[in-house]
């Protein structure tokens, strides 16, 4: 009998659909998938296995841009030491910038020096005029990560936090500069730091077999 009620629930229990759309001419032929049962780990994964390619991600492997990111939040290294901001007990760095097949990575850390616990609302990355008398939505662009390895919203007091952004391959014009944001929830703590377009052309490059 207890075989049965099992039996019956599972059955019973609805499968999730997959809805498909026949088109003669796709305009788009990437498909977004995940592995969630391997999740990019050297587990025993079929020797058929292909590896689905995102089209935010160009050329890259989703696997390949955690495994990356994973390398870059394991290795700890700090390449950059002249951006960040310290106010309020507070400190935001920018350890590192890498590059590697048109994607950008940067590593970025919270340092809370306080007593009081940083909550984290939003951070902002955009390009603005390094001149601007009045800011405006026109004279800002908003730069949107594509994906965060250990995406920090609560730094205990004295504690630090590390994050691993990577995002679409960007320049920055002469007369503009990025600008990173850390803005705290319902506090007045925040932060930001400037990065200059010679900040980006000196990243590093990542070596995939250092990470594989």
């Amino acid at each position: 009998r207890l075989w049965e009620t099992y039996h019956r629930k599972v059955v019973r229990r609805p499968s999730p659909s997959l809805h498909v759309k026949y088109a003669s001419e796709p305009l788009l032929l990437n498909v977004e998938m995940c592995d969630f049962i391997h999740d990019g780990e050297k587990v025993n994964r079929p020797n058929n296995a292909q590896e689905i390619y995102l089209k935010e991600l160009g050329s890259e492997s989703p696997m390949l841009v955690r495994l990356i990111m994973k390398s870059i939040h394991k290795q700890n290294k700090r390449e950059v030491k002249h951006i960040g901001c310290k106010r309020f007990g507070i400190q935001y760095l920018l350890k590192g910038i890498y590059t590697h097949n048109g994607l950008l990575y940067f590593h970025t850390e919270i340092k809370n020096q306080s007593n009081v616990p940083f909550d984290v609302d939003y951070i902002t990355w955009k390009i603005v005029d390094k001149k601007v008398a009045k800011r405006t939505a026109v004279q800002e662009q908003i730069i949107l990560p594509l994906r965060a390895q250990n995406y920090a919203t609560l730094v205990p007091g004295k504690k630090s936090e590390r994050t691993v952004f990577t995002m679409a391959k960007f320049t920055i014009p002469d007369d503009k500069c990025l600008v990173v944001e850390l803005n705290e929830k319902n506090g007045g703590r925040h932060q930001s730091f400037v990065i200059e377009n010679e900040d980006l052309v000196r990243a590093n490059t990542i070596n995939e077999l250092q990470v594989r």
